[in-house]
């Protein structure tokens, strides 16, 4: 018999492969022969460094880099040697987490960590960049991580412009000259699961700007200050299309990245499949799970255990979930691809002693134990449930 495990964090309780471990242990106390391959699982956002690098075997790596503040962070991010491959969470160089909310403003945040971050994996050998850019601090349009990288983003008088998106007010001309060399060997897939344009109505300080500290007023200013930026980014750089979808991600990170780098923006949970080759065990799998903290009618519209359902589903797999609590809703993953999924709580507890790691790692590999048991005394088929 062959499992395949692929399940997200449970957030602030259990990572990717402690979940998949877990329902591992569950099922080999029903049935010791049992081949049961746990692979992580992520959607580009929070986690994803922590799956990669723990599932693929790579190492992680800390660096001190700028925090969106302009004060030094230690930021994490992974390291996969067998390809070369860095991975990165923006969040944990210029994330809004990062600052406090009576400091939140983004005409002082800065996205200058990102580069450092970068430049420090190209220095270890990195060529190919696997990045989430979700919960950012920032509205800079990218150019600080691009300083960061050796691009000039000079005022009238030839300076470098400070950080944050004031800078982009006195923004006057954009130089290469001192850009790293090894950044035209290098390949970036951006998780990005936003489709915003750069500026405009839906443009990234107009629909982002206000819970990052942005007024009315300065929304207007930072929208007028990109449309500029943009425009003269397209003087030099053929690629520069601020309405391209995508582009208002991280406060305009994701035009930086397609404007500047050979980068490409991508789904979350499609670059978390493709990497991990999880479609390639699925197919020899006899029974797929999957889950993740809180499955309900969000989960059904796309999040990453409905991607491994789609991909099981292709091969005709039966595919179980286990959750820690079902919302409104979670119903509608039936609709897709998940033929039962099963809550892990086996008795009424708070919510602190639900989600410590020990308590929620036993109830997992209890309920996955008994579900599976099930399983196999029926046909292996969704006919048993």
């Amino acid at each position: 018999m062959k499992i395949v495990t692929a399940i997200d964090s449970f957030k602030g309780s259990m990572t990717s492969m402690e979940a998949g471990r877990a329902v591992a242990e569950g099922i080999h106390r029903a049935d010791a022969g049992a081949e049961v391959l746990v692979r992580p699982l992520a959607d580009g956002g929070e986690g994803t460094v922590e799956a990669l690098t723990s599932g693929m075997n790579g190492s992680r790596q800390q660096v001190q880099v700028t925090g969106p503040l302009g004060t030094p962070v230690i930021c994490e991010y992974g390291i996969i040697e067998a390809s070369g491959t860095a991975v990165i969470e923006m969040a944990g160089a210029a994330g809004i987490t990062l600052v406090p909310d009576e400091k939140r403003n983004p005409l002082y945040t800065t996205t200058y960590g990102v580069g450092e971050v970068i430049r420090d994996a190209i220095k270890k050998g990195c060529r190919r960049f696997i990045i989430g850019i979700g919960g950012s601090a920032t509205n800079d349009g990218g150019t600080g991580m691009l300083q960061a990288l050796g691009y000039g983003f000079l005022d009238k008088n030839g300076n470098q412009i400070p950080f944050g998106a004031r800078g982009l007010k006195v923004l006057e001309t954009i130089t290469e000259t001192h850009v790293l060399q090894e950044l035209k060997e290098c390949r970036f897939r951006i998780a990005c699961d936003v489709t915003n344009s750069l500026c405009g109505e839906q443009g990234c300080s107009a629909v982002f700007g206000p819970q990052k500290g942005a007024t009315p007023s300065m929304v207007v200013e930072m929208d007028q200050w990109l449309e500029n930026y943009a425009a003269l980014a397209g003087k030099k750089f053929p690629k520069a299309d601020p309405q391209q979808a995508g582009t208002g991600a991280a406060g305009g990170l994701g035009f930086a990245f397609l404007t500047f780098t050979d980068a490409v923006l991508e789904s979350g949970i499609k670059i978390v499949l493709e990497e991990t080759r999880l479609e390639e065990y699925i197919r020899e799998a006899d029974l797929v799970i999957t889950g993740e903290g809180q499955m309900d009618g969000q989960t059904a519209m796309g999040k990453a255990p409905i991607g491994v359902a789609g991909l099981a589903k292709k091969y005709g797999k039966t595919v179980i979930a286990f959750t820690g609590a079902a919302g409104v809703d979670a119903e509608k993953c039936n609709e897709h691809g998940i033929d039962a999924f099963f809550p892990i709580l086996r008795n009424v507890v708070t919510l602190e002693e639900a989600m410590k790691n020990e308590n929620a790692k036993r109830n997992l590999a209890d309920t996955a134990e008994q579900v599976y048991r099930l399983w196999r005394a029926g046909t292996g088929s969704v006919s048993v449930f």
